[in-house]
């Protein structure tokens, strides 16, 4: 029934090639589209954390340090310390969560192989390997979805790599920053 209304709004054009790419990878292609979304949505925030909400959250913190009077104490170093953590743990919030998901898309699509697998096997029970043309809807399963698997993986790659990287960066500058008056005269 949901096929028949998904065939019906497709039509024709590119909403039915997709449509048919999704028929021919079989349910575990949703899957990976379903981890493929969420990835992409996590690594919308993250750039949405790191370009507007981040610089905000700096101010504010320098803000504080600045408002204590004392640096140097020991107290005023653990101070820094909470605040220099807090700054990185909300820069890396949903980076763990994002790298999960990467590494879980390929082993989506290996699920995928399993099931077209499956297909495959069921096909040559019945009929034997001579038809190779009712083999191929079953290997065509196995294909599909390990190939977007880690097409969705291999695309969050990049992105989890540079919100590491700029979440180390900031980290870093901020913890410069909070200045603890005890540099050497120059």
């Amino acid at each position: 029934m949901l096929e028949t209304l998904i065939w019906r709004l497709a039509g024709t054009g590119p909403l039915a090639d997709v449509v048919d790419f999704i028929s021919d990878g079989g349910p575990v292609l949703l899957i990976v589209g379903a981890a493929g979304l969420l990835l992409w949505l996590l690594i919308l925030e993250r750039w949405v954390y790191f370009r507007f909400v981040f610089p905000r959250l700096e101010r504010q913190l320098l803000a504080e340090w600045r408002a204590r009077r004392s640096k140097r104490s020991w107290s005023a170093r653990r101070v820094r310390e909470v605040l220099i953590r807090r700054a990185h743990s909300r820069l890396s919030a949903t980076l763990p969560l994002i790298q999960t998901l990467i590494a879980a898309c390929p082993l989506l699509g290996l699920l995928g192989t399993v099931t077209g697998m499956i297909a495959v096997f069921d096909v040559v029970a019945l009929v034997g390997t001579g038809d190779a043309q009712a083999m191929a809807a079953g290997v065509s399963r196995a294909t599909i979805p390990t190939m977007a698997g880690m097409v969705v993986g291999i695309s969050g790659l990049f992105p989890l790599y540079r919100f590491s990287a700029r979440a180390r960066a900031a980290t870093d500058r901020l913890s410069d920053r909070l200045d603890t008056g005890r540099r050497a005269a120059a």
